[in-house]
């Protein structure tokens, strides 16, 4: 079987983003929302919307965009009714799947979600099918600059786990709690973070080969495409050459 690579599922995720701006800029307009819904417009006081504001001006949105997508959730402006809703499924060789979806209408949804599994090969599951198998972390993906130095300030930090990546990067996975303290830590010593963000981490992965890579990785991109997904987690491991 081909090299594995933990850092190519994420350029994955990352290059379907890179790909599609306005369909993007949809999703992180709405989670701005929930976002400030839910926890508050204070980014200091909301760490949810903290990340969600990191990426939409990564993203370059502009901002009077994202300042209206905050004034829609904290109640300064008429919001559309958001629903959050986690859907549980299987792909191709028994990959388990989370989808993340934010909806105003879950019978839509939950339709398009089932379809896309379908398609591609795989089932859509029931509720607690596959989400025992994931816990909710931080993941922070750095250049293999200094090795000790990253690995010492990752632990002191509250990182749970560094491991090294075959691409000369280092993966940190860090309690969700403890994420944007040590993100802030790494830029302040002048780490370059290449990716950064709240995942669902699974206990087991499942390696694949390039022919049940690509099936997966098609299962995955059409629901992301999913105009109410806004998050996909699976425990596939994919083949570096599915990324050639």
């Amino acid at each position: 079987m081909a090299g594995h690579s933990k850092w190519a599922n994420i350029k994955h995720r990352k290059g379907r983003q890179d790909e599609k701006r306005q369909k993007v800029f949809s999703k992180l307009i709405r989670e701005l929302t929930v976002a400030a819904k839910l926890g508050g417009p204070e980014p200091g006081d909301n760490p949810r919307l903290r990340l969600a504001l990191d990426k939409a001006l990564g993203a370059n949105m502009p901002k009077d965009t994202i300042e209206r997508a905050i004034a829609r959730g904290s109640g300064d402006q008429e919001a559309e009714n958001l629903e959050e809703t986690i859907y549980e499924g299987y792909g191709p060789n028994g990959v388990a799947i989370i989808v993340e979806t934010l909806t105003d209408n879950k019978n839509r949804t939950v339709a398009e979600v089932r379809h896309a599994f379908s398609k591609y090969g795989g089932s859509l599951g029931t509720d607690g099918s596959v989400a025992y198998l994931f816990t909710k972390v931080g993941q922070i993906v750095v250049e293999n600059t200094d090795e000790e130095k990253i690995f010492d300030i990752s632990v002191s930090n509250g990182a749970e786990e560094v491991e090294k990546d075959n691409e000369k990067n280092l993966i940190i996975s860090v309690e969700a709690e403890e994420f944007h303290n040590l993100k802030n830590v790494l830029e302040e010593q002048q780490i370059k973070i290449n990716q950064y963000e709240l995942i669902m981490k699974a206990s087991n992965s499942v390696e694949l080969d390039d022919e049940a890579s690509e099936k997966v990785i098609n299962l995955l991109e059409s629901l992301e495409d999913l105009d109410d997904v806004q998050n996909v987690h699976s425990n596939a491991e994919f083949s570096e050459g599915s990324f050639a």
